[in-house]
Parts: C-alpha cells; structure tokens; sequence
C-alpha cells in the first residue's frame, strides 16, 4: 500500500489543566491553512464550553475513532483528529485506521461562549493522558477551551516541539473524498427521540462480539417511534453494515437528546448501502458514518464515488476556479458557486468532488450541504494513485477503446469488454461489473470509455465554434 508520511509538531502536549476555579482544555495544533495563509500553529477559540461534560464525552469519540482499526484491530491507528473553524461552529473529525468509519463532533455556536471562533483547518494533539483527563470532566466543572496557542506563547517558546511522523495510507486520503460523494446522496430516513435511541443503540453487538452477532443486523427499519431489524433491504429501510462499529457512541449516550439516520434511498432490490447515524447533543451533533460492507476491510476509499468527476478533463480548471471562492463556509451553497463561477450546477458539484480529493470539502448529512476545509495534502495525489483511474488512462492511452453508437468495445490483452451506455449509465462485461453492478464506483473499462467519450465531445463542440467562427469572419 502506497503511503506518505505526516509530521504533526506541537508546542507542548495537548492536556486538562486544573485551576481552583475550574480547568482549561488546551488543544495544541500543528500546521494549518487559514484566510492568512499557512501558519505553524494555528489559533481558533478561546473561551468556555457550555457543556463541558457533553464536549469531552464527543471529542472522545472522535478520538476513540481515530484509534482503532476495526479491521486488523491489533494494529492501532495514530492519526490525530483534523478541526475546522468555520466561524460559526468548530468541527473535529476522524477516520477510523481501517477507513471504514468517518467520525464528526460538530461544536456548534451555543456550545461556545468566549471570543469569534476562527476560520482554517489543523490537527490537534490527542495523546493518552489527554483522554484520561477527559473523562474526569464533570458536568459542572468550568471549563475553558483553546484550540491553538496565543501568539504570545508562539513567539516567546524556545523549547523543543512535540512531534508525531506517522504513516496517511493512501486509502486514509482518498477517505475524505469518497465519504462527501457517498453522504451527499444520504436523506434522512428515521428520527429517534433520547431513550429509543439509547435503547436500540445498547442492544448492538460491541467489537469482540462473535462474528454472528456482529453480522445479525444488516437493515433496520422505522416501526413507530423506534427500529425493527430486517433480514433484507425494503423501502424505508436503512443499511446497517458491522453494527459494533457504532458502539463509539457509547461514550455520549447519556447526553444524547434524539437520532438521527440518514441512507439512500432503499428498494426491495438494493444492495447494501453506507448510512450516517447522527446523535443529537446540546448544542452539539455526533456524527457516524460507516461505510457500506459488513466486511470491515472495505473502507470509504474503495467506493470509486470520485472517479467520474476525476475522469472529466474540465473539472481540473473548474476546481481552480471554485476553490477561490470557498471562505470555510459552514454550509456551501452550490447555486451560489454557480452564479459566482458561471459553471453549471453539476459542473460545481464535479468541482467540489475533485476539491474533496485533497480533503478541501466535505458533507455535513443534518443541513444536507457541503462545507470547507483545508487540509495539507496535495490535490492531484489522489488522482495519480487511484488505480482504476490509473489504468483507464493507460487504455485511452493504449488505443484500447472502440465507440460504437451506444455500445464501445475496450481490449485488455486480447480480451473484449463491452460496455453500454444506458439511461445515461454505463455498463460493463467485465467481472468488476458483475460482482459489484456499479455499487462501488465505474471500472476500469467504463472510465476509459467516458474519458473517450467526453473528449471526442470536446472536439466536436470546439470544430462547431471554429465552423461558427469562420463562418462569422466570411460575412
């Protein structure tokens, strides 16, 4: 597996520290984009939490996420949690190290009560005597946040850093990507008030649990005020894939005010499907986003949901132009983007995909809308490192493709594959198509084939506007 290294350095280690009056929760940050540009250590808030309790309890979630690998789960993750300020709220997320659950606390404005939350992203140390300390926190203990240093602190510190290198896996980059694609096309299909929530979350398997337990749940389906278990997909019904993987939300249970489960769109016919399970807080939302296969070595990066707008040659430049007029917004407004851009509302919508390949984007299930953030990763890195994208390329490259109507052939070392455009789909012969029907993104076969297409549709428009051109100049 193809991997880069990230090297986290703080000013000191992230911890609670105790005063008579209370404590401070500080939260050390290690390089960050902000309005400003770059900085080392970024500075987003500095005042109290309303709900110190509830806050420690969702940043811990966060964290117990980005510790585990629910597959190989001998192998710990190191991944230190990523912290949006958007203005208006602070989000901290996570991945899991398996890249099969992508975790959010979203802190929004009535959880905080101190100075204007900043805008930009950076990770935060978490460190073991960190989590110890937060869970010590009571429900009445004052309790100051900072994200980030003062400058005073920043400019005055001449002793050695604390730092972190660790590995980002190119499946853990390609994460960020392929869970807005997969969220945007999340409704929300059941609502659970504080104890149905409760009750129905405590009676899932934990990690440990036998493999049949684990597997017992695949849909769930709204039965009055709570969920009932189905053995298979039905309209309403909501994928549940490895079911332990939401014992996380353990942690904040008690605080829990409402659920919140958002999937697809499900008929009698569907295969499995990814779904959000988002659990109300005060002033505060956890959400859980697990990717679709009960089997927990397929990760959010294996979906393909990026590659068609990776294949389209005009979302390169599109993308440059949308990202000038992202500002951290809590919610991006696409029709807006589109009036600004002058692009298409679907051209805007390959834009943010190709954005989000670089962790510059991401999908926020409760308002159904993306939001911005800047993460230390270089854009095209994804691209060049997806293999189907890779080997598509090469079959353009290779001559390999035939169109034909609707129909086009593709040869792979002798062997003929043929792929279909159909109500405004593309199928395919090949095995990849016939085990997953589209469910985790084009093959390899049908990439090339739209890249084919859509350059020779790039030709003909360009041939019309020189016919036009020529014709204007001979009148």
């Amino acid at each position: 597996m193809t991997q880069a290294s990230q090297t986290y350095a703080y000013l000191r280690p992230s911890a609670v520290h105790r005063t008579a009056g209370g404590g401070t929760l500080s939260l050390q940050t290690s390089g960050g984009a902000t309005p400003a540009g770059q900085k080392t250590h970024p500075r987003f808030f500095h005042g109290f939490l309303a709900r110190p309790q509830v806050a420690a309890a969702g940043l811990l979630c966060v964290a117990d996420v980005a510790a585990v690998r629910y597959y190989q789960p001998q192998r710990p993750a190191l991944i230190d949690p990523v912290v949006t300020g958007n203005g208006d709220r602070l989000r901290f997320e996570s991945f899991s190290g398996c890249c099969g659950v992508y975790a959010r606390l979203d802190m929004l404005g009535d959880a905080l009560d101190g100075d204007d939350i900043g805008h930009g992203t950076t990770n935060v140390d978490v460190n073991n005597p960190l989590r110890e300390a937060l869970t010590r926190v009571g429900p009445t203990d004052p309790l100051l946040l900072e994200v980030g240093p003062d400058e005073l602190a920043v400019t005055t510190f001449d002793g050695p850093v604390v730092e972190k290198k660790v590995p980002l896996p190119d499946r853990w980059l390609r994460g960020f990507a392929e869970t807005q694609v997969v969220a945007s096309g999340f409704d929300l299909r059941a609502e659970l008030s504080a104890v149905e929530a409760v009750r129905f979350l405590r009676s899932l398997p934990r990690p440990g649990a036998s493999r049949g337990a684990s597997r017992g749940t695949r849909w769930v389906v709204p039965a009055g005020r709570s969920l009932r278990a189905s053995a298979r997909p039905v309209p309403g019904a909501v994928c549940l894939p490895g079911p332990e993987r939401l014992s996380a939300l353990t942690r904040v249970l008690r605080h829990a005010t409402g659920l919140r489960i958002h999937g697809p769109a499900v008929t009698a016919g569907s295969s499995l499907a990814a779904s959000a399970w988002e659990v109300r807080l005060p002033g505060m939302r956890l959400t859980l986003t697990l990717t679709l296969a009960p089997d927990t070595s397929r990760g959010f990066s294996g979906e393909g949901g990026v590659l068609d707008a990776l294949a389209a040659e005009e979302s390169a430049e599109d993308a440059e132009l949308v990202s000038v007029l992202l500002a951290w917004d809590p919610a991006v407004d696409i029709a807006d983007l589109a009036a600004q851009s002058g692009l298409t509302p679907r051209r805007v919508r390959a834009a943010l995909t190709r954005l989000g390949t670089a962790g510059r984007i991401g999908y926020d299930v409760a308002e159904a809308a993306h939001f911005h953030r800047e993460l230390p990763y270089d854009t095209g890195r994804a691209e060049r490192h997806n293999p189907r994208l890779r080997a598509a390329h090469a079959l353009v490259e290779a001559d390999a493709v035939r169109l034909d109507g609707e129909l086009a052939t593709v040869t792979v070392d002798g062997h003929v594959h043929r792929v279909r455009l159909s109500e405004g789909r593309l199928t395919c012969t090949c095995r990849w198509w016939a085990e997953y029907r589209g469910g985790r993104g084009p093959c390899k076969h049908a990439l090339a084939v739209r890249i084919v297409r859509r350059a020779g549709s790039h030709r003909m428009t360009a041939a019309a506007q020189n016919t036009t051109a020529t014709s204007a100049r001979a009148t």
